[in-house]
């Protein structure tokens, strides 16, 4: 039986219904597969995942974040024995496609401040009272989760634009940046992908999706993460503006300290880029996805210029130099100039 049948058989068992459209939605960079659905009353989307932990964890986060307020979709049913949920439809538009079809503009400064009171919500409100059983793979952000994505970005990202750098210098600072990152607290939410893609846009308003690989974590990581999205092209004082707009609120909000977010935001930055890159590499490169291939030279250029800002407090001269040689690189070469070379 093909997927679409299987939701489509698990919603007309559940909803008492016979006749329904359903068709499938695109796929982005995961293996999970949305449908929507209308059956003449209602519309609904649905979602199949073969992965029970991140089912468990996307449901149970839904109605934990229900209780608090927060734009999450609703949803009106699982079936666990299909792997199938169903759940509201907040339309197509996302702030990404908002993005394209609006500009960078002053009212897109107003969506983005909206967008990080959410996260402010999401970081203080969100951790109180979770289940951290929920949490998949890690319940914390921890140094497991961080070389994780350091070697994402080295071998998905380094190696496959066969950029050169020194395996055991790169691994030494990989451990100094952790040092580095986990110094700081880790009492908040941490959203794990919180980036234009995975923020709807309905009505003027803002809901959330996909934060079912979130955790408890450092409060930078999800703003460097909205901030510095690759696909999102936010201008550098528009960038530098909604920064301190979310510090501002966030650190009246939660008591931390202005001057120790801004320490440490440069690092989660970077680890952040790194994170997207190695997926970029991944979808794009070794998964052969043009989609992806587009935001390598963006991030790489973010990268390089949080490198070049000089506001990171702790010395990677590995990783440094590993970056500044990804321009150098042929198959980046091909990717600047549009050109999608395998």
């Amino acid at each position: 039986m093909q997927i679409i049948d299987i939701v489509s058989y698990g919603y007309r068992k559940y909803f008492g219904v016979r006749n329904i459209d359903i068709y499938a939605l695109p796929q982005s960079g995961s293996d999970r597969k949305y449908f929507r659905i209308n059956d003449g009353s209602r519309k609904v989307i649905g979602a199949y995942n073969a992965n029970p932990e991140e089912n468990e964890a996307f449901i149970g986060f839904t109605k934990h974040f229900l209780t608090k307020g927060l734009p999450v979709p609703e949803i009106y049913a699982s079936l666990p024995e299909q792997h199938t949920y169903f759940l509201r439809d907040l339309g197509d538009t996302n702030m990404y496609t908002w993005l394209q079809s609006n500009g960078f503009s002053e009212e897109a400064e107003k969506l983005y401040r909206k967008v990080l009171d959410k996260l402010t919500k999401f970081q203080i409100d969100g951790i109180n009272g979770l289940d951290l059983e929920l949490c998949y793979p890690h319940k914390s952000f921890d140094r497991q989760s961080m070389m994780w994505d350091m070697n994402y970005f080295k071998y998905m990202l380094l190696k496959l634009l066969a950029a050169p750098f020194n395996e055991r210098r790169l691994e030494n600072d990989f451990n100094s940046l952790c040092d580095f990152l986990l110094e700081t607290g880790q009492d908040y939410f941490l959203y794990r992908d919180f980036q234009s893609a995975n923020v709807m846009v309905l009505e003027g308003e803002v809901w959330f999706i996909d934060y079912q690989g979130g955790r408890k974590g450092a409060p930078q990581y999800d703003v460097a993460s909205l901030l510095y999205d690759a696909k999102a092209h936010i201008p550098e004082e528009s960038r530098k503006r909604l920064l301190e707009y979310h510090i501002d609120n966030f650190c009246r909000i939660s008591g931390e300290k202005k001057e120790e977010f801004r320490g440490y935001y440069a690092g989660f930055s970077m680890i952040r880029l790194m994170q997207a890159l190695g997926a970029f590499g991944f979808r794009g490169l070794y998964e052969k996805k043009p989609t992806f291939t587009g935001s390598i030279v963006p991030a790489i250029e973010l990268l390089t210029s949080i490198i070049d800002s000089g506001s990171l407090p702790i010395s990677l001269p590995e990783l440094f130099e590993a970056i500044r040689n990804v321009p150098g690189t042929e198959l980046y070469k091909n990717l600047k100039k549009g050109k999608i070379a395998y």
